[in-house]
């Protein structure tokens, strides 16, 4: 077993109180790691050569199960609520004990990592699970130290990975079996009861997004960003399903990274040393590079196959419709080495409306930046979730609530002084519907969208004439390279103009509505960006 030359004994765990554990296999390569996973019955060698695993009873990530540790660095500092739940200092003690009892003895898996690809603000971090195929999802999602690295190894942050641990809410203190929190003070996560692997890699972007901006002046960000031949860079901020991923994921640029960035004074940089990327009815005529990306050292997870092959089926939902893929960013070829960029040119919000009232392509204001950002919405569609059978509006303040700890308008106000800083534009970039709402409408191609994009990052709608849109005020390009130029107002594609008005009118109240939770703390700049619709009663 390989352990880059660190000596595999249990001495650097006693400082977190696991000197007890059984085995302790560290720093294992990827194909140690496969040797593991397939050894312990716990996943299949796909045709392509990727590790294809389940994750169990959870196939994302549980929100409602996720807690912060309210202590003398917390209590002030954190956006405290539905999402920032707090959990006592006394309770995260007692269950971290019960937690270290479950592992006496048992076999754990060791990665050295960091975060941040800007040494100004790297973040060393050990993970220690109980299962190698998480160990592998840090290793392809982390940054990885090199083998002198290894060497002299000091980590500032732990995480305690123990899916088959389960919570009693009523000893524990936790909402059910799972959970998932965070103590800034001890400078630890632990996660148990949920094999799902994206709350370890959500569980360090909750402490960045807490650490950059608080203590070192860096605006942490739920985006993908990339790089042009002239060295333009551009950032993508979208929810899942807006297509954040598949657009920064261009053959033209360069891919600095698909989901966590933080922009400082030296520009933008990566936070992870890898991708995620939903394979949801993923093609390689779509989506070329994720594709050529799933080979020896990705871990799909929850996928099924095509009959009683090692083809994976990736229409197939019979597990979930989150199914996922992790690799290392070097399974992509037109990468940056390192993942760094300078400062953006122009930032894009993804939105995927399924009412299809916004336009494909605006351009905004400073102070509609702002509100489109704090707002951060997008829409779920009919059959993605149990329950919804028409279009519902998500907001997730900054494009990424559930990983926030501080209040959205901290991120706002560091948002827009960068922009006015910089003279970044912003772009509104609906990947959603036209012609309709889902199920009359439909979906924006997405070679039109890659066009839009190219055509803004490319200056070429710098000097065409824009309308502005009646509700949101947003200013529409009246022309775009090969675009039908009939798409770009959305009104146009609608037959029933008096049904987009009626719906235009409905999705702008929902705005409305979901902003007066951050009315208080907005300038008279964002509040004068709000679509011209009255709440209904």
């Amino acid at each position: 077993m390989s352990v880059y030359g660190k000596k595999a004994d249990n001495a650097s765990l006693k400082q977190i109180g696991l000197e007890n554990v059984g085995n302790t296999f560290w720093n294992l390569t990827p194909s140690e790691l496969v040797e593991d996973i397939v050894i312990l019955g716990q996943g299949v060698l796909t045709d392509s050569g990727a590790i294809a695993i389940e994750t169990g009873e959870f196939t994302g990530r549980s929100p409602q199960d996720r807690f912060i540790v309210c202590d003398a660095k917390t209590e002030d500092a954190v956006w405290w609520g539905n999402i920032n739940q707090k959990f006592e200092t006394e309770k995260f003690n007692a269950l971290y004990n019960r937690m270290k009892a479950y592992l006496t003895n048992k076999d754990v898996y060791v990665r050295d990592a960091y975060a941040c690809a800007d040494e100004d603000f790297r973040l060393n971090l050990r993970l220690v699970s109980e299962n190698p195929w998480s160990s592998m999802f840090a290793h392809n999602m982390f940054l990885r130290p090199t083998e002198a690295e290894i060497e002299n190894f000091e980590p500032e942050w732990h995480i305690i990975c123990a899916p088959e641990f389960m919570a009693d809410p009523v000893i524990d203190g936790t909402r059910q079996h799972n959970f998932a929190i965070i103590n800034f003070t001890d400078k630890m996560i632990i996660i148990g009861g949920t094999g799902y692997t994206g709350e370890i890699k959500k569980g360090i972007f909750s402490v960045l997004n807490f650490v950059l901006p608080h203590e070192k002046d860096v605006l942490s960000m739920h985006c993908s960003a990339n790089v042009g031949k002239d060295g333009d860079t551009a950032v993508f901020f979208g929810l899942s399903g807006t297509g954040k991923t598949t657009l920064s994921s261009d053959e033209n640029r360069r891919l600095i990274g698909d989901d966590e960035h933080g922009w400082s004074d030296n520009g933008v940089f990566n936070f992870e040393g890898g991708c995620y990327a939903k394979t949801i009815d993923l093609s390689e005529e779509k989506e070329p590079q994720i594709f050529n990306a799933i080979k020896f050292g990705a871990i799909l997870e929850n996928i099924g196959f095509e009959g009683e092959t090692r083809k994976p089926n990736y229409e197939d939902t019979a597990i979930t419709q989150n199914t996922r893929v992790s690799y290392p960013i070097d399974h992509i070829d037109n990468i940056m080495v390192p993942s760094k960029g300078g400062m953006p040119h122009n930032i894009f919000f993804l939105t995927a409306d399924a009412f299809g009232v916004l336009p494909p392509i605006s351009k905004l204001t400073p102070g509609q930046a702002m509100y489109h950002f704090i707002s951060g919405y997008t829409a779920k569609v009919a059959g993605t979730e149990a329950g919804i059978n028409e279009p519902q509006t998500a907001f997730s303040a900054c494009f990424g609530a559930p990983f926030m700890p501080l209040h959205p308008t901290k991120y706002a106000e560091m948002l827009g002084e960068r922009m006015e800083k910089h003279n970044v534009k912003v772009w509104l970039i609906n990947t959603g519907w036209s012609g309709g709402e889902y199920g009359v409408g439909e979906r924006i191609k997405l070679k039109f969208t890659r066009a839009m994009i190219t055509a803004a990052l490319e200056g070429k709608l710098d000097n065409v004439s824009y309308t502005n849109h009646e509700v949101f005020g947003l200013a529409m390009p009246n022309e775009c390279e090969n675009v039908p130029t009939e798409i770009l107002s959305p009104k146009n594609t609608w037959a029933d103009k008096q049904a987009y008005d009626a719906k235009a009118n409905h999705l702008a109240n929902q705005f409305v509505k979901n902003f007066k939770q951050y009315e208080d703390n907005a300038n008279e700049e964002i509040l004068a960006a709000a679509p011209k619709a009255t709440v209904s009663a």
